[in-house]
């Protein structure tokens, strides 16, 4: 009877050893690799997604879980991750001043010697898309997303309509907002709840007004530099003349962006324009293919004696970058699932979503994506986003003055006096 026990027992064993040996017990011990991104919009995530199944494929004994995140919620939950030591492994950020905190503490890949490794692939990217990723010769981030730049979208219909030629200079922009405004549609369509959305504004209005220089020499605290240069309050004080004008549409500093306030007032012929990045192109074409027909671009208007050039753009080549976290267990499998995330069937999908990864050699017959192409090409500057170039304290501090100048409730001289006495403030 014994004897009989101890074979039941060794089949058993031996029954369990198989099980755990079998394909599905081999698969759910499959180490994982986390990838955060805010891509929520069905056509980019579907990149990304597809891209994740491709590493899968290609990478047996690793699994990718990724999080697509909108805009705003997906800044805490970074912050919170990176705080408490527990970041994905993969993570999208837009570089700059916030990404810099991360390496600088020590909590991101030096990717260079990724970079190094593979030539062919790093060679693919335009030297540029690099710029806003790399701190002191090492590169921490790949460009995974778009060539953005900030523009006004405006209704061909509407413009139509009301014999209006699109503007070219401040005067030009306050006739437009005049007419529209008479006509009881609002001429910009702004969800400013989430603050970067009216930044747009105030960057722009600086780079006219005072030309690239002024912004570079305040950031970086250079002699002459001050965040009170007349060139930051005169921007403000063109804001709150628009503001004045009736140029926005009710309740814009409530309206969030996240959720499509803003489109869903141009859907519905409300307002007729809207300063935003290029991006918009590919979420309105997803939601309104047929809004998007009537849609076009010009670029910000100059300003009267400004000193800026009116071919400077607002925006980065390679929006959204991919960089792996120090805390990331497998960081060669990481950079591996990045370069699913960027390669050439990820490029040509976005570019088949209009939007342009910047990586050498792609054509497109599509006239949008060539001319947002061409105008970055033509630029005599590209302007990074103040929220994302400077510090993360810094960062809030002009989101927060710059909502408040649109809600009339600060004047242009005290918000710059605020932003100078905190970047004062952080350079002790």
């Amino acid at each position: 009877m014994q004897s009989a026990s101890v074979s039941k027992i060794c089949a058993l064993i031996g029954g369990l050893t198989v099980l755990a040996l079998s394909p599905s017990a081999a698969q759910a011990q499959s180490k994982t690799i986390t990838e955060w991104d805010l891509q929520t919009n069905p056509g980019p995530a579907k990149i990304l997604d597809d891209a994740g199944a491709r590493f899968d494929k290609a990478n047996p004994g690793f699994k990718v879980e990724q999080s697509h995140i909108m805009n705003d919620a997906y800044k805490t939950k970074l912050k919170i991750a990176f705080g408490a030591n527990q970041p994905p492994c993969v993570f999208s950020s837009w570089g700059g001043g916030p990404l810099k905190e991360y390496v600088k503490a020590g909590q991101v890949v030096d990717l260079s010697s990724y970079l190094a490794k593979d030539a062919a692939y790093r060679d693919r990217f335009a030297t540029a898309g690099f710029s806003t990723v790399t701190f002191d010769g090492k590169v921490y981030g790949i460009p995974a997303e778009n060539t953005v730049a900030a523009v006004v979208f405006y209704n061909k219909e509407i413009f139509a309509k009301e014999k209006l030629e699109t503007p070219k200079t401040w005067d030009d922009l306050l006739n437009v907002v005049k007419v529209l405004k008479a006509k009881g549609i609002a001429p910009f369509s702004l969800a400013n709840k989430n603050k970067w959305t009216g930044s747009m504004y105030y960057v722009y209005l600086v780079d006219r007004i005072g030309g690239p220089g002024v912004f570079a020499k305040a950031a970086a605290r250079a002699p002459g530099g001050s965040f009170t240069d007349p060139a930051f309050i005169e921007a403000g004080k063109r804001i709150q003349e628009l503001v004045k004008a009736g140029a926005f549409a009710e309740g814009y500093n409530g309206l969030d962006y996240d959720v499509g306030a803003s489109r869903r007032l141009l859907y519905s012929g409300k307002a007729a324009m809207e300063l935003i990045g290029t991006w918009e192109a590919s979420t309105i074409l997803g939601e309104n293919p047929e809004f998007y027909k009537k849609l076009d671009f010009f670029q910000f208007p100059s300003v009267p004696g400004g000193k800026g050039s009116p071919t400077t753009v607002l925006g980065t080549i390679g929006d959204n970058f991919f960089s792996i976290s120090s805390a990331c267990k497998e960081p060669d499998a990481a950079f591996k699932l990045i370069q699913s995330l960027t390669d050439d069937i990820s490029a040509q999908a976005r570019l088949d979503d209009k939007r342009i990864i910047p990586v050498k050699g792609l054509k497109t017959s599509d006239p949008f994506l060539n001319r947002v192409m061409k105008l970055v090409a033509d630029a005599s500057s590209v302007q990074f986003w103040y929220d994302q170039e400077l510090s993360p304290n810094l960062a809030q501090v002009h989101l927060n003055t710059t909502q408040a100048l649109f809600g009339l409730s600060i004047t242009p001289e005290a918000a710059a006096q605020q932003m100078e006495d905190a970047a004062k403030a952080e350079a002790k």
